[in-house]
C-alpha cells in the first residue's frame, strides 16, 4: 500500500508542474496582449487629442477671421456707396455743365482787335454789411475763327460769358482799381503778341461769341471721374476677395471631410 501511493505521487507532481507551466505561458500571452492593446489605446487617445486640438485651433481661426471678413465687406460696401455719391455730385455739377455747353468744337482763332472800351463799375466787400464801388476796364477782343471770315467776340470762359456780354475778362472786384487795370492791360498785350490762339466755338453758330478756355474740358472730366472710379473698383475688389476666401475655406473643409 505504501509502495503504490509512492508510485502515483510522481505523476501527480508532473501534472502539477505541467499545469503551472501552461498557466505561466497563458499569463505571459495574456500580458503581452494586454500590453499591445493598451499601447494601441494610448496611441488612439493621443491621436484623438491632437485631432481635437487641431479642430479647436481651426475653429478659433475661423471665429477670429469672421469679424475681420465682415469688416472688410463693410469697408468695400462703404467705398462703393461713397463712389456712387461722388458720381451723383459730379453728375449734377461738372458733367451737367460739360454736357450743356454749346462750345464743343475746338478751332484756331486769329486776334483781329484787342482794345479797352470803357470802365465798368463793380462792388467789393469791405466788411460785414459793407459794400463799396470800384472800377475795372472792359477789354473787347474780336477774332477770326479758323480763317473762315467769321468774326466773333472772344470771351475767357463760360462764367465770363454769363457775367458780361461785352468784356473779354471780368476780374474779381478789388479796392485798388489800378491793379485791375494793370492786369487787364497785361492780358491785352499777350493777346496782341500771340495773335493765333486755340478757341472753342459753337458748330451750330447759335452762339456768336467764342471761348478761349472751357471750365470743364476733357482733361477735367477725366480727372474728376478717375478718383471715384478707383474707389468703386477698390471696394468691389475687396468684396470679391473676401467672398473668394470664404469659398476656398469652405471647399477645404469639405475636402477634409471627404478624406476622413
Amino acid at each position: 500500500m505504501h509502495q503504490r501511493s509512492f508510485q502515483q505521487s510522481p505523476c501527480s507532481i508532473s501534472v502539477s508542474k505541467g499545469g503551472q507551466g501552461s498557466s505561466r505561458k497563458m499569463f505571459f500571452v495574456a500580458g503581452a496582449k494586454n500590453t499591445a492593446s493598451s499601447g494601441v489605446n494610448e496611441r488612439r487617445l493621443i491621436y484623438q487629442k491632437f485631432r481635437e486640438v487641431n479642430l479647436l485651433g481651426k475653429k478659433k481661426t475661423v471665429t477670429a477671421l469672421k469679424p475681420g471678413e465682415d469688416r472688410a465687406i463693410l469697408l468695400g460696401i462703404g467705398m462703393i456707396l461713397s463712389s456712387v455719391m461722388m458720381y451723383f455730385v459730379l453728375g449734377i455739377t461738372i458733367l451737367r455743365s460739360y454736357a450743356e455747353s454749346a462750345w464743343t468744337e475746338e478751332g484756331l482763332c486769329v486776334v483781329l482787335n484787342s482794345t479797352i472800351t470803357a470802365d465798368i463799375n463793380c462792388s467789393y466787400n469791405c466788411g460785414s454789411d459793407c459794400w463799396r464801388v470800384s472800377k475795372y476796364p472792359c477789354l473787347q477782343v474780336y477774332v477770326n475763327v479758323n480763317n473762315t471770315g467769321r468774326i466773333s467776340r472772344l470771351s475767357h470762359n463760360e462764367e465770363t460769358q454769363d457775367a458780361s456780354l461785352e468784356c473779354f475778362y471780368v476780374p474779381r472786384c478789388q479796392k485798388d482799381s489800378a491793379q485791375m487795370y494793370t492786369m487787364i492791360m497785361n492780358i491785352s498785350e499777350r493777346l496782341k503778341v500771340n495773335q493765333q490762339v486755340p478757341c472753342y466755338y459753337d458748330p451750330s453758330e447759335q452762339q456768336e461769341t467764342v471761348l478761349l478756355t472751357r471750365l470743364y474740358d476733357h482733361s477735367v472730366i477725366f480727372h474728376s471721374l478717375m478718383w471715384p472710379s478707383c474707389i468703386f473698383v477698390g471696394g468691389a475688389l475687396i468684396i470679391v476677395m473676401v467672398k473668394l476666401t470664404q469659398y476656398l475655406s469652405r471647399l477645404c473643409v469639405e475636402i477634409g471631410k471627404i478624406k476622413r
